[in-house]
């Protein structure tokens, strides 16, 4: 799956590698997520350097309600939450993973244990772009991004990094 940015450093973009041996219910979220555009035009909300970036909040309000009470049910952590790898945020609740997602920029392996099941990393050289994402820390409201999308985050956090868009690669453009 390609992701189309725009970093500290420009246009980029970097490819995820889905496994769904991994996570098949996180693996098989993510794709129907991609194939209904969700991650198109969103935003890198939360950066933190020592541990991961996440994003998932939808830029449009209305797209953002319409999946929050989709969660999926918790699956086994068959792999380690590594460096690149990427994974859905969820709550302490049960089966609370809906549209968010992070890519751990450091080994997490404490996540493992509370059910934090990666579906898939990042390839080659693409953490040197991930790593380009703007560091906004934990400013951006969650609450805020969910009520008001994009409107409020362009408003006041106009450097955040943007999703242009994502999209599922065939097999020949994966060669």
């Amino acid at each position: 799956v390609r992701f189309d940015v725009e970093t500290t450093a420009g246009p980029q973009s970097f490819t995820i590698k889905v496994n769904s041996e991994w996570a098949p219910i996180g693996a098989a979220r993510f794709r129907e997520l991609v194939a209904a555009k969700f991650y198109d035009d969103t935003r890198f909300f939360r950066v933190i350097p020592s541990f991961m970036v996440q994003f998932g909040l939808s830029g449009d309000p209305a797209k953002s309600a319409e999946w929050r009470s989709l969660t999926i049910n918790d699956e086994p952590v068959k792999e380690s939450n590594k460096p690149g790898y990427i994974t859905f945020a969820k709550t302490g609740a049960p089966n609370s993973r809906t549209t968010q997602l992070f890519i751990n920029y450091v080994d997490n392996a404490r996540l493992d244990g509370m059910g934090f099941a990666p579906f898939g990393e990042v390839e080659g050289g693409g953490m040197d772009i991930v790593k380009q994402i703007f560091n906004c820390g934990e400013k951006p409201n969650q609450g805020q991004i969910q009520t008001a999308g994009n409107a409020y985050l362009d408003k006041d956090f106009p450097k955040l990094s943007k999703i242009v868009r994502v999209v599922e690669l065939s097999g020949e453009e994966r060669k």
